[in-house]
């Protein structure tokens, strides 16, 4: 096939999807699994915080916002993955491949943008505890919102307007299990140099800002904490932190392997493994660390069940 966008031609092989058709059965069930309990545990969350008037925080609000992130972002993924191995067919349309690939991006720099906003949340109610309300009032808190998704949004945006100029030859084989980015790059015919220029200036930026943000935030946080005098109020100003601390370790210490792995190796398998922590079991955990390592949650959690239970 001639080089151009025969976009209604060509499609995309996912290599990253189990072959053996032995194990395809158990590698469903898996994924169906996690997909159900990230989606209802997130979902949980939201109504939890949303039926509650004591969480009416802007911590909560900001979490409310993660969780519905994270659901999008699975459910871009793991569908498309479950109807593969279901169809045991791994190919996928340009168009698809193209919109899986905006996904994909956007949602994950949004999650990022907002665990760099909930850190300064975090600043905030630590080392101005008098001011907190004042400094994080509605207005501000739907502005940082919208100026993530903003970013986002104009970010991939960027990036998609000059993936679809590029040129692809025939069908063409991905060592992944969705439509990644870079992976699509790799493939292109045509002259990729200012694809692969804007990956790593956006990257580069984004980044600092989010590294930057996380560490300045917590190095005021520990430095007020060291200025306590009580060993209770330590503690209490840390288990404010905690569960925050938990999902950036979580989340940095599974996309930066993903980052090395994709870059490092062209083992479909190796990549698979690296990302599926990164997009699926991330989402999944996020709202349990929420919910177990906080007592306002745990509460409001069995307030609805009890009402629930009461109803029925």
């Amino acid at each position: 096939m001639e080089a151009g966008n025969k976009t209604g031609i060509f499609k995309f092989i996912l290599l990253g999807l189990p072959e053996d058709p032995q194990l395809q059965p158990f590698f469903f069930g898996l994924f169906l699994s996690i997909y159900l309990v990230t989606v209802l545990g997130n979902l949980l969350l939201i109504l939890v915080i949303s039926s509650n008037s004591h969480l009416y925080t802007p911590m909560y609000f900001f979490l409310s916002n993660l969780s519905f992130v994270d659901i999008c972002f699975i459910t871009t993924i793991v569908p498309k993955m479950l109807v593969s191995i279901h169809t045991e067919n791994k190919a996928t349309s340009y168009m698809n491949c193209l919109t899986q690939v905006y996904f994909s991006m956007v949602l994950p720099i949004i999650e990022s943008l907002l665990l760099t906003v909930m850190a300064y949340d975090r600043f905030v109610v630590i080392c101005h505890p008098l001011r907190y309300m004042v400094i994080m009032n509605p207005r501000l808190n739907g502005l940082l919102v919208f100026t993530t998704w903003f970013i986002s949004v104009i970010t991939s945006l960027l990036h998609i307007s000059l993936v679809i100029h590029l040129s692809f030859c025939r069908d063409l084989e991905i060592p992944h299990f969705f439509c990644e980015l870079t992976q699509i790059l790799k493939l292109a015919c045509s002259d990729t140099f200012l694809n692969t220029t804007l990956v790593y200036v956006m990257t580069g930026v984004l980044g600092v800002f989010h590294l930057w943000g996380i560490l300045f935030s917590y190095s005021r946080i520990a430095s007020s904490i060291r200025k306590m005098s009580s060993m209770g109020g330590k503690r209490k100003a840390f288990s404010t932190c905690d569960s925050h601390l938990s999902v950036v370790s979580l989340y940095y210490g599974t996309g930066i392997p993903v980052y090395f792995t994709s870059a490092m190796t062209h083992s479909s398998q190796k990549v698979s493994v690296a990302s599926v922590m990164y997009t699926v079991v991330t989402p999944m955990l996020n709202p349990f660390i929420y919910s177990l390592r906080n007592k306002d949650v745990k509460g409001a959690l069995g307030r609805l069940l009890s009402r629930a239970t009461a109803c029925l």
